[in-house]
């Protein structure tokens, strides 16, 4: 149960940091105040760090079966992240969702490929032992 609440905790921070961070970008009226393409690599960015830190912090807890971790992390933190966004971006922004997943919900596979290369990293590392 703890490794659940940790896992969805965790989760949830991956998504509201990026989203939270992206505030700042908009006016009141909801129009971009930067350029698109500035926004969005300051997006990934934000992303990738905030991914990359809680992923570090997680498998901190983790003692064993990394691989596994990695893929169940990857897959519930890509999940969580499209429920959220779906929920609370598209409303939000109006944007249909095919267009949603080309422009932003394809990316968060990333979150998978972070999580599993952490784990076999550490599997990696804990076999040569």
């Amino acid at each position: 149960m703890k490794a659940i609440k940790w896992n969805l905790g965790f989760g949830f921070m991956s998504w509201f940091v990026p989203f939270f961070i992206s505030i700042f970008f908009f006016s009141k009226e909801g129009s971009l105040q930067i350029d698109l393409f500035l926004f969005k690599t300051i997006m990934i960015v934000v992303g990738s760090l905030s991914g990359c830190f809680l992923l570090f912090r997680y498998f901190l807890l983790v003692d064993s079966n990394y691989i596994k971790e990695g893929i169940i992390i990857g897959i519930s933190w890509i999940l969580l992240n499209w429920i959220l966004d779906i929920l609370i971006l598209l409303p939000m922004s109006k944007m249909p969702i095919e267009v949603y997943f080309i422009q932003i919900g394809f990316r968060y596979l990333s979150i998978l490929f972070f999580a599993i290369t952490l784990g076999a990293i550490l599997e990696k590392k804990t076999q040569s032992k």
